[in-house]
């Protein structure tokens, strides 16, 4: 195989896994807005309620663990009232932004790609630093998710501006 035929097949990998990972994000975006829609609606006693629910019905495994402990603990934190408008917000704006990135970068916007970088790379460095003072099991996964985004966001912007430097 060629030089050029194996650069091609690159970049055709590259394309594939960068919009099935974008396509992700965009329903992880969706199902972030309907979320925060949905912590909108919900009263704060049914969610509490409903965490009491799975603790003591062992749907977490065993209700003194550690598990159990943390769901319990992040619904107490969430009827209190800041916690709950922290999340919706957070979910809120987050939704809205990466659905806006999804929607730029599908449509190969190039000055959406950079900045897309940065947007994730923000929410990164956030959801770390939060993790870090709240010992959230959730928001470490999605830094990471986020980390393998940016970098295939990254390999198909350089892809698309070598395409469009050698169309001119």
């Amino acid at each position: 195989m060629s030089h050029t035929e194996q650069r091609t097949r690159q970049a055709g990998t590259t394309e594939r896994l960068f919009k099935v990972a974008v396509t992700i994000k965009g329903i992880d975006g969706g199902i972030q807005l309907l979320g925060a829609l949905l912590l909108i609606m919900v009263p704060p006693t049914v969610i509490g309620g409903l965490a009491n629910t799975i603790v003591t019905r062992d749907l977490v495994g065993d209700p003194n663990g550690n598990i159990a402990r943390h769901l319990e603990t992040a619904a107490a934190h969430f009827t209190g009232g800041s916690n709950r408008w922290f999340a919706i917000s957070y979910l809120l704006l987050h939704a809205v932004i990466k659905l806006g990135l999804v929607v730029a970068l599908l449509r190969k916007v190039l000055p959406a790609f950079p900045i897309g970088m940065v947007v994730l790379a923000a929410f990164v460095v956030y959801e770390v630093w939060r993790a870090t003072r709240t010992g959230s099991i959730a928001l470490p996964v999605f830094a990471a998710i986020d980390v393998v985004i940016i970098v295939l966001i990254g390999r198909e912007y350089l892809q698309l501006r070598r395409e469009r430097s050698a169309q001119r």
